[in-house]
């Protein structure tokens, strides 16, 4: 009796590894992306907790998340043009063991009781030239390993991943700190380097570096900004990216601040809240890894980043904790689509020869994120947080109201054609 639906479980399990990107390589990059984000995600949570109730001033909370993203527009192109002459395991190695000794320094200093906010504000920009690195290194490796017929699937899997410790780092973040303090955090933090390095210390693969001299390396990045100029999609994409991160990704730096002072929710409960947005982003990239085909690629891209932007204004008015988790929930669904489809797209429109370098522009793109840092902050400061997470995601809908002209063509053409 049980036959037929043991061979039917046998099938729905051989097609989901049939979308599985195969290879010991792809997993501890994996390993190494979940690493390397929980800490980037409990870092940002708890750092915004401990800076809000420090000092009381949302304009700081967003200038911390400033300096994380402030790497990305200062040092994305150099990075994008410097990988394509390094080899990028080693990149990789270094990202791993910065992640390391900054957890360590931040436990000693808060050990000894001699942790303040700027010790915080050096930590995240430090570590934000890791996250910079990340495009032009580990997803530039992923891309390398699974191959173009896989890309999706590798990509969405990756996302997936990320988005889970969305789920896991904030609200991993909010209990170990209402436990144990940010010391609980660094330990954790700490943890996941150690198993981050040990995932790029087994990888296999290797690039070829490209052994130009030091002169072109600024020719380099020049050469790729061009290209990325020359292909309108690849304009319109990265214009996108450029709208959604000065005015979409800044105003997920309100949300502890809006939990804290219209949803009076505790420390822990705010972890929580703020996974919310994660568990949506999961749900996202799990289905989008498995159902997406090429030509939904670019519809889920545009309308990820309108879709976030609209779910961040009901965010705001939530009337309760329920209705908040709601809208963060449904609006990490739509970022996802936007997320995944953000590096497939860029990957899938350049030259090989050139991914690293308009890789490393991606990255600059997502680096004007600053410029709605201190927007968000200083609307906070003058007008409430909820206000400003308001203001920022109109005027974002507005800004692609007026440069569709730029992004249309994504619509009427696909991405691999």
């Amino acid at each position: 009796m049980n036959f037929p639906i043991r061979t039917t479980a046998f099938r729905i399990g051989g097609r989901l590894r049939s979308h599985l990107p195969a290879g010991q390589d792809y997993w501890r990059l994996l390993i190494a992306g979940i690493c390397l984000h929980s800490v980037r995600w409990i870092e940002t949570i708890a750092f915004a907790i401990f800076v809000y109730q420090q000092t009381s001033a949302p304009f700081l909370v967003a200038a911390i998340l400033l300096l994380r993203m402030l790497p990305m527009g200062l040092l994305g192109a150099f990075l994008g043009a410097l990988t394509d002459r390094l080899d990028r395991r080693t990149g990789l190695l270094l990202m791993a063991l910065k992640i390391l000794v900054s957890a360590l320094v931040l436990l000693a200093l808060a050990w000894s009781g001699a942790l303040q906010v700027w010790h915080l504000a050096v930590a995240s920009f430090v570590n934000g030239i890791g996250w910079a690195a990340d495009h032009p290194v580990r997803r530039m490796m992923i891309g390398e390993v699974v191959g173009l017929d896989r890309l999706n699937n590798g990509m969405s899997i990756e996302v997936a991943a990320n988005q889970a410790t969305r789920v896991a780092g904030p609200a991993l973040a909010g209990i170990v700190l209402a436990s144990f303090g940010l010391i609980g955090c660094f330990v954790v933090n700490a943890a996941l380097g150690v198993v981050a390095l040990v995932a790029a210390f087994g990888l296999k693969y290797r690039n070829t570096p490209h052994h130009s001299v030091a002169g072109r390396l600024w020719s380099n990045i020049v050469d790729g900004m061009k290209a990325a100029h020359r292909d309108e999609r690849l304009r319109g994409t990265l214009i996108v990216t450029i709208v959604s991160n000065i005015f979409g990704w800044p105003c997920t730096s309100m949300i502890p601040v809006i939990a804290q002072d219209n949803l009076h929710l505790s420390t822990s409960a705010i972890g929580i809240l703020a996974s919310t947005d994660g568990m949506g982003a999961l749900l996202g990239s799990l289905v989008i890894a498995f159902a997406a085909r090429p030509q939904h690629y670019n519809p889920l891209y545009i309308g990820g980043a309108i879709g976030t932007l609209v779910l961040m204004i009901l965010f705001a008015l939530a009337p309760n904790a329920g209705a908040a988790a709601a809208a963060l929930m449904v609006g990490g669904v739509f970022g996802a689509g936007f997320t995944i489809m953000q590096a497939t797209l860029v990957y899938l429109l350049i030259p090989p020869d050139l991914r690293g370098r308009i890789l490393g522009l991606l990255s600059v793109c997502i680096g004007v994120g600053p410029i709605g840092f201190l927007l968000v902050g200083a609307l906070a400061q003058a007008y409430g947080a909820k206000s400003a997470v308001i203001v920022m995601s109109i005027v974002g809908l507005i800004a692609l109201a007026l440069l569709r002209n730029q992004w249309l063509v994504l619509l009427r053409r696909n991405a691999t054609a």
